[in-house]
């Protein structure tokens, strides 16, 4: 029997929906509610028949949540008759620690766990629970499904999780790698194993989320095994305006010389990155345009990203061993076929060869990007974090 599942992703001041006919994985509504708490609000909502849009004051997720249930059963633009049609409600929830190494339903030791993990997660945890309880308020007999970004990263070894400080840091604070966009991880790559028809317990996987955030991981049978994201998004890879690595000392030396502890917070999470180094933007597409016009700084800045994401690459395919599969994904995985390139360029010699003219061919589309004697094969590889969400929620609770 068909069933009806509303994924949910709520943010401080926003909250993204989509509804998935299951099991057939289809997306039959889809919506953005903007400027929470401001006078101004919006929502915006497609559907097969037609768009919806409406702006009015929105003063709380409640209030949004309620609009949300109110345009999809719109008679002229909505998708439902009833409410009562939602089957299942998932939820994508930043970080479950290392209480949960998978999805669950959610009970009230779930909700316990996600505010305990509200230190680890300030900005992100909070209104995931509270777009739980709204829902939890509004279809008391709907059940729900929280799917973690952190629970994939939970089969890494200690390894690869425990950081080069004081033991009781680990023991006492939970300082430790969690990594990030697991929900995104997860699902190319077992789309990858769909696409070259190859079984996880046999394949070894790297996966490149590259976005406005980005993230690599190392992927053996299936578990992931070391990620790039560490106890914050902060960590790995140059991003859109994230610092990501960068000797600690910097931090002190920044200190001594006036900064404070929020403005440093502030320039290495919304300041740096592609952004800060170009001093242009932190859109891919502005940096490229500007290196073609001569600009040094944005050729720099390119150099720069496309040499860290190399790094993490050979890092990965020297403690995998073997590599079968490098997944491209993200804004920028999908759509820089340049970048893609000047990325590959140079890992030839661990088995990674580029077919550039089926690079610029495929473009953003899925599809396989290296040549055919490729040791390793190169996939462009959408990401739908959404969808993963459905089919997770869809699994527990009315079985596969």
């Amino acid at each position: 029997m068909k069933k009806k599942i509303l994924v949910l992703n709520c943010g401080s001041s926003s909250l993204k929906y989509e509804i998935y006919l299951m099991p057939d994985n289809q997306s039959i509504a889809k919506g953005l509610v903007e400027r929470i708490g401001s006078e101004k609000g919006k929502i915006e909502q497609t559907t097969p028949n037609g768009s919806y849009s409406l702006e009015q004051l929105i003063p709380d997720h409640n209030s949004a949540m309620e609009l949300v249930l109110s345009a999809l059963v719109d008679k002229e633009k909505g998708i439902l008759k009833d409410i009562s049609e939602i089957d299942g409600v998932g939820h994508r929830v930043v970080h479950g620690g290392e209480q949960y190494a998978s999805s669950v339903i959610i009970d009230e030791a779930v909700m316990r766990a996600i505010e305990e993990n509200i230190e680890l997660a300030p900005l992100h945890n909070p209104p995931n629970l509270l777009g739980i309880q709204v829902i939890k308020n509004i279809l008391p007999e709907v059940e729900q499904v929280a799917v973690f970004d952190t629970a994939f990263h939970q089969t890494l070894p200690p390894s690869a999780y425990l950081y080069g400080i004081p033991r009781e840091f680990y023991d006492k604070y939970r300082i430790r790698r969690y990594g990030f966009h697991g929900t995104s991880h997860r699902y190319v790559a077992n789309k990858a194993l769909e696409i070259m028809k190859r079984s996880a317990e046999n394949t070894n996987v790297i996966s490149c989320h590259l976005g406005n955030g980005a993230s690599v991981t190392a992927i053996e049978a299936g578990r992931s095994i070391d990620t790039s994201m560490g106890f914050t998004p902060l960590e790995g890879l140059m991003m859109g305006t994230r610092s990501g690595d960068l000797d600690p000392s910097i931090i002190f030396y920044l200190l001594e010389r006036g900064f404070t502890v929020k403005q440093l917070n502030e320039i290495l999470n919304k300041k740096s990155g592609l952004l800060g180094l170009s001093g242009i933007s932190n859109d891919l597409r502005d940096i490229e345009n500007a290196a073609e016009k001569g600009d040094v700084n944005a050729q720099e800045t390119l150099d720069a990203y496309a040499y860290r994401i190399r790094k993490f690459i050979g890092a990965y395919v020297a403690n995998l061993v073997k590599v079968d599969i490098l997944v491209f994904t993200g804004g920028i995985g999908q759509f820089g076929v340049k970048m893609r390139r000047r990325i590959c360029t140079k890992l030839e010699n661990i088995g990674i060869v580029i077919d550039y003219h089926m690079n610029l061919e495929n473009g953003c589309k899925m599809g396989i990007i290296s040549k055919k004697y490729s040791p390793i094969t190169i996939l462009v590889i959408p990401t739908n974090e959404e969808l993963q969400i459905a089919m997770d929620t869809q699994e527990l609770l009315f079985g596969s």
